[in-house]
């Protein structure tokens, strides 16, 4: 049996989101325990010319309910970009988490070969995809990537996480 489109995308988007999601508590709690101001870490960056924490997982959140939406069909929910706080943070996650958790296997499982157009800016040509080759090729690494630089931000800046909370519980069998 062949993996659905439904269950390589929406499971891991909700996997991951919850799994940013315990890492940025684990992140806050860090920051009430030694005492110090929280935004410290949502505004960090790993360079100068990185995004900070709360553009990565801006960016996850995007990603995911980006990539439902289009594979589904649906338009997908605009959120605007201004957490500053830990719990404006986990509000977003939420909110992207609750989206992705609303699209059915029945609205994603046709996309397989589904034409999927994102606009680029100019003077790109926009970027034509079938719908398997956005979900492999374009949206896992990128929404990983996302996620990942989140974590490594933290962990750089003393949080102490490691990679069974990067990767989370088991699923169950």
């Amino acid at each position: 049996m062949s993996l659905s489109m439904y269950e390589a995308s929406i499971p891991v988007f909700v996997r991951g989101l919850d799994n940013l999601a315990a890492i940025l508590a684990k992140a806050a709690a860090h920051a009430e325990a030694k005492k110090f101001d929280g935004s410290v870490l949502v505004t960090s960056r790993l360079f100068p010319d990185m995004f900070p924490l709360a553009r990565q997982v801006q960016i996850a959140c995007d990603t995911a309910k980006g990539c439902a939406a289009r594979l589904a069909g649906v338009e997908p929910p605009k959120h605007e970009d201004t957490e500053s706080t830990f719990a404006e943070l986990a509000a977003r996650i939420h909110k992207a988490r609750e989206f992705v958790s609303s699209i059915t296997a029945a609205q994603v499982d046709q996309s397989r070969d589904k034409t999927i157009t994102l606009p680029t800016p100019p003077p790109y040509p926009p970027m034509v995809f079938t719908g398997i080759n956005y979900l492999t090729y374009f949206v896992l690494p990128n929404f990983y990537f996302h996620i990942t630089t989140a974590y490594n931000i933290l962990r750089h800046n003393g949080v102490e996480i490691g990679k069974f909370e990067y990767l989370g519980k088991p699923p169950t069998a």
